[in-house]
């Protein structure tokens, strides 16, 4: 998951030199999206009704692409709101956010994702991170702070892209810790799938004029590559590993591992673009490592009912 958000930070970003933020957005989204509802349609007509083994959290693969349960009223109200919070508005503050504010600016903000998540778990009782676990989350934010945050200026011209990350980071604080629910008596998939359609119903009409003015007779071979790419790996293949780990090893563990995506773009950055890999961010580097390592140890998560 952290291979693919991070090398899909440069793809995205060189597709924008083409391409409206907004606009690029929408079309992976409507993609990513058709590609979720046909697995799960293909899944319930090749086998309706069957199951994959319980989710019992002792199999990390039970239960991923279909379970039998029903998807009820509560469900659906549920999967609309995640929709909305979790794609919908996400995708247009992270994409309008960064457009605006500036790469070390983005980065500190999506580096508190973590602390926002374990907060809101703990004050919802999802989670009871440890002492380890704050200690863990700190140090990896420090570390983020000396990769990326050496010259991170806090200019009036970019507050409202810096408003606009620090937005998205919560609505996918919210979107993480809402989904654990449903992911208990649903699968990864049809969860992420249908919360995606429905935030994409949602989206195209917030990004609807850069959609209508974009001239796609004008977009290079390579740009329809990295939206297919980012279509396809960023949205459907890595979101479905996060809620799987969310599932397994709760949000708040989960959540540390996002600190790493800003690394693996530095080191893409490194090696495709020749930027320089200076001694500080070798040393900020192990430090989000060790505190991605710290948040493993000491951990009580609490149960979620298969009922809510």
């Amino acid at each position: 998951m952290t291979l693919i958000w991070g090398t899909n930070f440069s793809i995205v970003k060189s597709a924008f030199t083409e391409i409206a933020p907004q606009a690029f957005n929408v079309v992976r989204m409507v993609i990513a999206s058709g590609v979720f509802l046909a697995i799960i349609v293909s899944i319930r007509r090749r086998a309706p009704g069957a199951a994959e083994p319980p989710v019992d959290g002792g199999d990390a693969f039970a239960g991923i692409f279909h379970t039998p349960a029903p998807v009820t009223r509560r469900d659906w109200l549920a999967l609309i709101a995640l929709g909305i919070v979790g794609h919908a508005l996400y995708q247009y503050f992270f994409i309008g956010g960064l457009a605006r504010t500036s790469v070390a600016n983005s980065s500190l903000m999506l580096a508190a994702t973590p602390v926002v998540i374990a907060l809101m778990g703990a004050a919802l009782g999802q989670d009871r991170p440890a002492p380890l676990h704050w200690i863990g989350a700190a140090l990896s934010m420090a570390g983020i702070y000396i990769v990326v945050g050496q010259g991170a200026a806090l200019k009036v011209e970019e507050l409202a892209g810096d408003a606009m990350m620090f937005a998205a980071v919560c609505c996918w604080a919210v979107y993480t810790l809402g989904s654990r629910h449903l992911m208990v008596r649903h699968s990864p998939v049809g969860v992420t799938g249908l919360s995606m359609a429905i935030g994409t119903l949602f989206y195209v009409p917030l990004a609807w004029n850069e959609l209508r003015r974009a001239d796609w007779s004008a977009v290079s071979a390579g740009t329809y590559v990295a939206l297919g790419y980012s279509a396809i790996f960023a949205l459907c293949v890595a979101y479905t590993i996060w809620y799987v780990a969310v599932r397994q090893i709760g949000s708040a563990r989960t959540s540390v591992y996002s600190n790493v995506v800003p690394l693996v773009a530095m080191m893409t950055a490194v090696v495709f673009l020749d930027e320089p890999l200076s001694a500080s961010k070798v040393v900020g580097a192990g430090a989000v490592l060790v505190g991605v390592a710290l948040t493993r140890v000491g951990r009580t998560r609490i149960a979620i009912p298969a009922e809510q």
